[in-house]
């Protein structure tokens, strides 16, 4: 279903950098832990982590415990607090929106990435985010509704209410 807030944009930017190399499922069964952990994802909280921090989220055994990660989730809410001088976060990501939608028929057709997501992790990059990779952020369209890659003549296909069937 569309996210379209800023708040919602954050969380899923940070889950979807701690799924980088793991399974979905895990993030999704541990999702409860990660937002008791990063204070429900909070921008203007999350900035605030200082090293002691880190350390505590580093012996969270319910959240994934990757320093790369935790600090890229602490430099990506310094970032988007960033973004709010001018677009927003929200609206920057949504900006990346493409003309079309996939329209894959088999899984195999479904794609990792594509031009707008390369460009969405290129620009998010030089505005200070980390863990946003252009396979990161296609899974992040995914998500948030900006593409919808459901199978044609899924039940789930055009619900977002975003893209026709």
């Amino acid at each position: 279903m569309p996210v379209t807030d800023e708040h919602g944009v954050y969380e899923r930017i940070s889950l979807e950098g701690f799924q980088a190399g793991l399974s979905w499922a895990t993030i999704l069964r541990k999702r409860p832990a990660f937002r008791a952990a990063f204070d429900g994802f909070v921008p203007d909280t999350v900035v605030g982590y200082t090293e002691t921090d880190v350390e505590r989220l580093m012996a969270d055994a319910g959240i994934v415990r990757n320093r790369r990660k935790i600090e890229a989730t602490i430099a990506n809410a310094r970032a988007t607090i960033a973004l709010r001088e001018e677009t927003g976060l929200a609206d920057l990501v949504w900006s990346f929106r493409p003309a079309d939608t996939p329209r894959p028929a088999r899984f195999e057709e479904i794609p990792t990435k594509s031009a707008e997501s390369v460009a969405l992790s290129n620009e998010l990059r030089r505005r200070g985010f980390a863990f946003v990779g252009p396979t990161t952020m296609y899974a992040l369209m995914e998500a948030i509704g900006i593409v919808d890659t459901h199978l044609l003549g899924s039940h789930r296909r055009g619900s977002s209410g975003i893209w026709p069937v």
